[in-house]
């Protein structure tokens, strides 16, 4: 007999229990905790008390240049990072998924950027930009282009994290892509080897229609990963947003109204104004992927 649906209800949530637990207190509560702060003028977080309840704070924020500034550069980075990371890592998977001689390798090398440090690797972009001996402006020099100040002019700053975001989010979307291509039905090829099907109209009749799921759900984290940018910025200009704020994002500019202003209500609300935009935007990628991807 099975048992009553109330049980195994209860049953469920005492094994989910320790997991609930931390998402409500490192998650939950924290988010609504920053909506309430958010209303106040003056909030002191150690005393939890505050005075000046309204919709100040959102006034400021949306009316800050700082803030219009960086939903600049984070739409960019966005519009520009997301899809091209993501055509990228397609087709880097579909060239790995090859018969070639040490693919395994291969697979390990272009993961190894997911599980390192990400401020490291901001590091060591650092050397590659360098105007003087970075090995990006050797290899424009070999072109004949002059060198590109690129972590020091403001022309440039916005195109050096948009270069790193892209690469640093490789690595991840490869073995998504890889492993949804192996899973794949290998009938669908050998029908297609058979009929002579060219390789693009393979890759655009089987692959893509196939891994639709899985390009919307990537393209979907990746955007909101996107819009949370911040260790990328501080990987590559540490505590200054490049010359004159060019490449400042939301997340920064929330890091720095609360720790370097001292203001948290006013973090608080641009954070939630940021909620709200990744809210909107994710519910418009989860409506169009329904009419799309066809199961």
């Amino acid at each position: 007999m099975f048992e009553p649906r109330w049980k195994t209800t209860l049953k469920a949530l005492l094994y989910l229990s320790p997991a609930l637990i931390v998402i409500a207190v490192f998650v939950i509560y924290p988010m609504f905790r920053s909506v309430w702060i958010s209303f106040f003028k003056d909030y002191n977080i150690f005393k939890h008390t505050g005075s000046g309840f309204g919709l100040d704070n959102y006034k400021w924020v949306l009316n800050d240049g700082r803030f219009i500034l960086a939903l600049k550069n984070t739409t960019i980075y966005t519009i520009v990072v997301v899809p091209v990371s993501v055509v990228i890592a397609l087709f880097t998977a579909v060239l790995l998924n090859s018969k070639m001689k040490g693919m395994k390798l291969f697979e390990t090398l272009y993961f190894l950027p997911y599980i390192t440090n990400l401020i490291a690797i901001g590091l060591a972009f650092k050397f590659i930009f360098n105007s003087t001996y970075g090995i990006l402006n050797r290899i424009l020099g070999l072109f004949g282009i002059d060198t590109i100040m690129w972590l020091n002019d403001p022309k440039y700053s916005l195109p050096a994290l948009i270069i790193f975001g892209i690469w640093s989010g490789l690595a991840f979307k490869i073995v998504v892509f890889l492993a949804g291509i192996q899973g794949i039905n290998k009938q669908y090829y050998q029908a297609a080897k058979i009929d002579n099907t060219s390789r693009w109209r393979t890759f655009t009749k089987i692959t893509m229609p196939m891994l639709s799921p899985m390009i919307f759900y990537i393209g979907i984290i990746s955007f909101i990963g996107a819009l949370k940018t911040y260790v990328e910025v501080v990987g590559l200009y540490g505590n200054n947003p490049g010359p004159a704020d060019t490449a400042m994002t939301i997340v920064y500019y929330v890091y720095d109204l609360f720790y370097g202003a001292n203001e948290p209500p006013r973090a608080a609300a641009a954070s939630v104004i940021l909620f709200l935009i990744i809210l909107v935007f994710t519910f418009i990628q989860l409506r169009a992927s329904k009419k799309r991807v066809q199961y």
